[in-house]
């Protein structure tokens, strides 16, 4: 018997006027799979560019479609196969439509003790990315790494875990967030007029990554003067310049380990700089496109 509940879903491809707080089927964990009630979800680029349509020729999706990747909740369905986590249990993972009352983790973590619900739902993704992109670059310790718009979630992610493993960061950012840069050990800067420059007084750069799809790819390659030392998560067109572009993700489960011993440690921590509620989702994507972020948006259930 399935039961009912709220989601944000949309029936067409569009701007984020096309989301809608809809009353849904509640969803059921499946083998390998856990069901949670929400507490919290968080708001990824992702969610927005699947809204938009971006994705269909390489993962179409059929419409209506939920929204969310990342969340955070108490467990109360386990799924045949599952082992390690109990009903009541508090976790956070990655699933499918998890901007909902009710949503299915094909990942998942047990929350590291002290941290909320909020905090939680802002960290799988971006730090599973995070550990991709890191080791796909191939920046060592001892080497540096330049990264293009550094304040977000995924840069959070990125700076912190670069210290840990003993990588010099060069971060661009808003003139907002240069101190936000600098507390996480970043040697920063400002993206506008004159960056290139700027960037070249900071150091010889070894490795980039691109986190803002900001028109910037040409720049980090001669910066590091080879396309293969460039990797992008945010510029479709990254390929053209011989840039590989990052978007599938790899171990999440191991990603998720990796940030429960990082967080519990004190060696990461990423603020949730807004909340929305299920029926904000709209202006939580204006905002997310926006970008300018510092740390992460989340949705609170």
């Amino acid at each position: 018997m399935f039961g009912r509940m709220k989601r944000v879903s949309f029936a067409e491809f569009g701007g984020p006027d096309v989301l809608q707080l809809v009353d849904a089927e509640e969803p059921h964990a499946g083998p390998g799979q856990v069901r949670i009630a929400v507490r919290a979800a968080g708001v990824n680029p992702h969610d927005w560019r699947v809204r938009e349509g971006q994705f269909q020729k390489t993962h179409p999706i059929e419409l209506p479609a939920g929204v969310g990747l990342d969340a955070s909740g108490v467990v109360d369905e386990v799924g045949v196969g599952v082992e390690g986590v109990a009903i009541g249990d508090h976790v956070f993972g990655e699933g499918s439509s998890t901007y909902a009352e009710f949503a299915v983790l094909s990942a998942w973590a047990r929350m590291p003790e002290g941290l909320t619900f909020e905090e939680a739902a802002g960290y799988p993704s971006v730090v599973e990315t995070a550990l991709r992109i890191i080791g796909q670059v191939g920046v060592r310790s001892g080497q540096t790494l330049l990264v293009s718009g550094a304040s977000g979630g995924v840069g959070s992610a990125v700076l912190q875990i670069a210290r840990v493993r003993g990588i010099t960061v060069i971060g661009t950012a808003g003139a907002a967030n240069q101190d936000y840069l600098r507390g996480l050990g970043a040697l920063a800067t400002t993206y506008d007029a004159g960056w290139v420059e700027r960037v070249c007084q900071l150091g010889q750069v070894d490795a980039a990554l691109d986190l803002a799809g900001s028109g910037v790819i040409g720049q980090l390659v001669e910066l590091t003067g080879d396309p293969q030392k460039v990797i992008s998560i945010a510029d479709l067109g990254a390929p053209e310049h011989g840039v590989r572009f990052s978007g599938v993700a790899g171990s999440v489960s191991e990603a998720l380990a990796e940030a429960a011993d990082l967080i519990s440690g004190g060696k990461l921590h990423i603020p949730v700089e807004k909340s929305y509620t299920l029926a904000e989702a709209a202006a939580a994507h204006i905002d997310s496109h926006a970008g300018h972020t510092r740390g992460r948006r989340v949705m609170v259930v």
